[in-house]
């Protein structure tokens, strides 16, 4: 340690943070590397991995200046080609607009968002107008025209990058895929980051995508999670026990947000706010089962209006109550491996049928189609189970959840709704023709 700096304080190398800490981040399996050479070939990039797995960092490090764009529920593909505008500084000011063409200026503010129109501008042949510090150029095209969007991508010389691609609705998934063919035609590479269960999701929803799209998974093994704590240890000179490391691996779950997490969170335990002048060793068991237990009591408010809004969003179902409490009582009693795998549709009827005959399967399968939007929030964000159509499988998207079970003590209102469902005489009917 420099005699002359400061220590450097936990925060600042372990933890969940906006910035990369670089005391701790580990190329994961070479992925870096991997990426990069990818990123220097004619081809689309999709980034699968669950939360928090480090999706965000491995982006910011890569892809530093991208045009990252974050998709929300009930965000249409044209919505993301106008943040994609905004964050270049541009805007599209319609005029007039027919059935057969579009009159209006592509308008910037700002020195970036000059040059881009400059580029345009010189690719279009408009003629470039400025005034009150806002710089125009006419234009005959809307979002709705890929070669338009492509030449202003193309023109800031950033990479488009697609966060959280699966909180675009089905349909407007499949409509991305199939402008991705359009926009690797038009020498436009988009990296897409998500998370889904199936292999190649992006290929299925469109097989012309074959050749032109990478997919490039994030897990994390147990000796890449070591390699975290081995790494942020020698910046702050501390050493965990052999038995703590082994408790933050297996908590983890195969996920480096949380074991950042557990980390700083046993040495706030341990009362070790920054680096040590001599080596300090954390070996009391107390401290780690102190910290994964305050980890997961502050997830309580996250997962309890996770529960709250699932159930108002049953309650405003009436007939469908009780097939929601239903289901939701089987998926979240299954283990942690069957929800990483996926709980197929299957399953969910057997358990959940046994219990009460009114659940029948093509009615289960029409509420699972709406699970991913009763979680959401107001920012349609939040999601926590997700249901793959193409694989007819719950998974869990937040793994967060599994720390959450093993160390609260958790109370879904399931019970409750059940019971309610059992007093209504339509309580497992569905709320629309149901089909298999």
């Amino acid at each position: 340690m420099n005699l002359f700096s400061r220590p450097k304080r936990t925060s600042e190398v372990f933890g969940i943070s906006t910035e990369i800490l670089s005391d701790s981040y580990v190329d994961r399996g070479n992925l870096d590397s991997e990426l990069q050479k990818q990123m220097g070939r004619t081809t689309h990039i999709a980034l699968r991995g669950e939360s928090k797995c480090g999706k965000s960092w491995i982006r910011q490090k890569n892809i530093p200046e991208a045009i990252a764009v974050q998709c929300r529920l009930n965000r249409t593909v044209r919505d993301l080609y106008s943040d994609a505008l905004s964050q270049l500084g541009l805007h599209l000011v319609k005029q007039t607009q027919s059935s057969t063409s579009l009159r209006g200026k592509l308008e910037a503010t700002g020195e970036a968002g000059f040059k881009v129109i400059a580029k345009v501008a010189a690719k279009l042949g408009g003629e470039v107008e400025k005034s009150d510090g806002v710089m125009s150029v006419p234009v005959g095209n809307d979002l709705d025209d890929l070669r338009f969007v492509s030449d202003i991508i193309n023109a800031s010389g950033r990479r488009l990058v697609i966060e959280d691609f699966h909180y675009l609705s089905p349909a407007e998934r499949k409509a991305f895929a199939f402008d991705l063919k359009a926009l690797w035609d038009l020498k436009t590479y988009v990296v897409v980051i998500g998370i889904w269960a199936e292999n190649n999701l992006l290929l299925h929803l469109n097989p012309d995508l074959s050749g032109r799209i990478v997919e490039m998974p994030i897990y994390w093994s147990a000796p890449d999670l070591r390699s975290v704590i081995d790494n942020g240890s020698k910046a702050l000179n501390i050493e965990f026990s052999t038995a703590i490391v082994a408790r933050m691996v297996e908590d983890s779950f195969g996920t480096v947000g949380i074991l950042q997490r557990l980390a700083l969170a046993t040495l706030d335990e341990a009362k070790i706010e920054e680096g040590q002048k001599h080596l300090t060793t954390v070996d009391q068991v107390g401290s780690y089962e102190g910290a994964a237990m305050s980890y997961a009591e502050q997830l309580n408010a996250l997962y309890q209006t996770f529960a709250k809004r699932v159930a108002n969003g049953i309650r405003q179902r009436a007939n469908s109550t009780g097939i929601y409490a239903h289901m939701l009582s089987v998926v979240l009693s299954a283990d942690d491996k069957t929800l990483t795998d996926g709980l197929h549709t299957d399953a969910i009827f057997t358990e959940a049928h046994k219990i009460e005959t009114r659940v029948q399967k093509p009615n289960l399968r029409q509420i699972l189609l709406k699970i991913d939007a009763l979680q959401v929030d107001n920012d349609g964000r939040g999601l926590i189970l997700s249901y793959d159509e193409h694989k007819d499988e719950v998974f869990v998207v937040d793994r967060q959840l599994f720390l959450y079970r093993k160390y609260a003590t958790v109370r879904w209102p399931w019970e409750q709704l059940i019971a309610e469902a059992n007093a209504s005489a339509s309580g497992y009917d569905i709320d629309e023709p149901a089909t298999i």
